[in-house]
């Protein structure tokens, strides 16, 4: 099999350490509770399976032919981070209202109490959802990643070969920013870091959305 390891890999590691908006909600999930970040992460490399399988079977070159297709992908995905923020941005108002200690404590302690399986399942379709909805997830299997397959051999076998390989570099760099990110919960524990937190990410994911909304419909 002939792939051009090397430079495929000083892509995908610049593509990983570039914040976007799996970034963000593996980090955000992972403040709220490192199991949620972790299952934030395994969504977003899902989601890229997606994208891989997608692209080795032609879906993504259609999509990206199509511009009805295409913008409807990235209307899709700004809605939905658009959605996120503003409920991050809500969130930081209730958190705003909560003026004792108390009540902030019993909001952690209603958070610590939730149970694994629904904090798995949130962080996994934050994660799913953000990145099989960001149309430039698609656009790297479908124009960056064939750049590194080469003749010899078949490119289905290749485009997947460099897909799995891109998912499980993936993990290990999420899996590592889980872990450095969930030290900044006992930082969000206090109710004014916490209700800033929640406005950054809020209007930074808002922001992005309108991004990706005013670009598709331009």
């Amino acid at each position: 099999m002939s792939v051009d390891l090397i430079g495929f890999l000083g892509v995908v590691l610049v593509a990983y350490v570039v914040p976007g908006p799996d970034f963000l909600v593996v980090v955000r999930s992972a403040a709220e509770h490192p199991s949620k970040g972790r299952a934030a992460a395994v969504g977003a490399q899902a989601g890229l399976c997606v994208h891989m399988v997608a692209a080795a079977i032609g879906l993504s070159v259609i999509a990206a032919r199509s511009p009805v297709v295409y913008d409807a992908i990235k209307l899709l995905g700004a809605a939905y981070l658009i959605s996120l923020g503003v409920r991050a941005v809500l969130a930081a108002r209730r958190a705003a209202r909560q003026r004792h200690e108390s009540s902030a404590a019993s909001c952690a302690a209603l958070t610590e109490t939730r149970s694994a399986g629904a904090r798995w399942r949130s962080g996994f379709a934050q994660g799913f959802f953000t990145n099989v909805l960001n149309p430039k997830a698609a656009l790297f299997f479908l124009s960056i990643l064939p750049q590194f397959v080469h003749g010899g051999g078949s490119a289905t076998q290749q485009i997947f070969f460099l897909g799995i390989l891109d998912v499980l570099i993936g993990i290990v760099y999420w899996f590592v920013l889980v872990a450095v990110a969930a030290r900044l919960r006992t930082l969000l524990a206090r109710p004014k870091f916490r209700r800033r937190w929640e406005l950054t990410t809020g209007w930074l994911f808002i922001g992005i959305g309108i991004g990706v909304g005013v670009a598709a419909a331009a």
